[in-house]
């Protein structure tokens, strides 16, 4: 079976005039708390939303309290077990943190997390 996009009016190929994306290796990376947690933005838009890898070394843990505003986090674990200071989540982990609500970052053993700011 071969898959064909289907056709655009006029010819033009304008079905993917939008589409925006990177390689995480081309993402900025911003080092945090002694380098134990890396954090790479891979989108932002001008409304704030962003879309970022986050990685945390074993025994790495955010600095303080991370209290999610003005809305919410959505975060995937990619790999590893990642804690947010009450409970462990393995790979394939998601978790959905509402506005307001907040947790403490960190793992044992490290992880790599896809984390969505719908609000920024």
């Amino acid at each position: 079976m071969e898959c064909n996009p289907p056709a655009t009016a006029g010819g033009s190929d304008t079905m993917n005039a939008e589409i925006e994306w990177t390689h995480v290796d081309d993402a900025p990376l911003k080092e945090k708390f002694g380098g134990t947690v890396r954090v790479r933005t891979l989108w932002q838009s001008s409304s704030g939303a962003k879309a970022q890898v986050v990685e945390i070394d074993a025994g790495g843990c955010w600095e303080g309290v991370d209290v999610h505003e003005p809305g919410p986090e959505e975060v995937y674990v990619v790999s590893g077990v990642f804690n947010d200071g009450v409970r462990d989540y393995a790979a394939g982990s998601f978790i959905h943190n509402p506005a307001g609500s907040s947790h403490v970052p960190q793992s044992k053993t490290g992880c790599t997390l896809f984390v969505f700011y719908p609000e920024g």
